[in-house]
């Protein structure tokens, strides 16, 4: 079997997609969270189920292969009107990482863990609010038009910006850049999780579709 070509920091110039992949443990609990509301926002602001060529995928670092999300994820999602339908567990593969055009993650370790895995990754790996603050320090106006060059060619262009500024605009705690666990937690503490992610996830969706969400 051919293996898969590597993305790269560009990702594929002749592609017409652009994966993003979200990681966090199990595969259960924030990164479905986070895959099934960056889909929602992207249908929100394009009208497009797949995001103008936008594919948003998620994996556990100890997934569980082939797992429903927790139902108070599923909970969660409901919430914002999300689907969480149809969602299956992964196991992070190095596949998913060499598909990937950027990979998001809840925490530094879950990071640190995409990046030993090699394949390039360390330039379009983040955690999920330090892509977000980053996201926030770009000038949109230096972005390519997605009327004009695409989706694609944008999101390409907003990691590469993300990844140069990233040793220049530091966290301002340890604890800034990290998305906890709900695993096992109620219910209360689970929307405050699906709050933080769909705050952090706003200014991103922004940024990759120049279109700001529906108020």
């Amino acid at each position: 079997m051919t293996p898969p070509e590597g993305r790269g920091i560009a990702g594929h110039e002749d592609s017409d997609t652009f994966r993003i992949l979200h990681v966090s443990t199990g595969n259960v609990c924030r990164s479905p969270i986070t895959e099934r509301l960056t889909r929602h926002a992207l249908s929100d602001r394009l009208g497009d189920p797949l995001g103008g060529g936008l594919i948003v995928e998620s994996a556990g670092t100890w997934g569980h292969e082939g797992a429903p999300m927790e139902t108070n994820a599923e909970l969660v999602l409901a919430d914002f009107g999300a689907d969480y339908s149809g969602f299956v567990g992964r196991e992070l593969l190095d596949e998913h990482v060499i598909r990937a055009d950027l990979v998001l993650t809840a925490t530094r370790d879950h990071r640190a863990q995409v990046i030993s895995m090699g394949h390039s990754a360390g330039l379009r790996t983040f955690t999920l609010k330090e892509f977000t603050r980053l996201v926030r320090a770009i000038d949109p106006a230096t972005l390519p038009d997605p009327r004009d060059e695409g989706m694609v060619e944008r999101a390409r262009a907003l990691v590469r910006a993300a990844a140069a500024l990233r040793g220049w605009l530091l966290a301002p705690s340890v604890d800034a850049d990290e998305v906890n666990d709900p695993y096992g937690a109620p219910i209360t503490f689970f929307r405050s999780i699906g709050d933080e992610i769909n705050q952090a996830l706003d200014p991103v969706v922004t940024a990759l579709t120049g279109v700001s969400a529906k108020r």
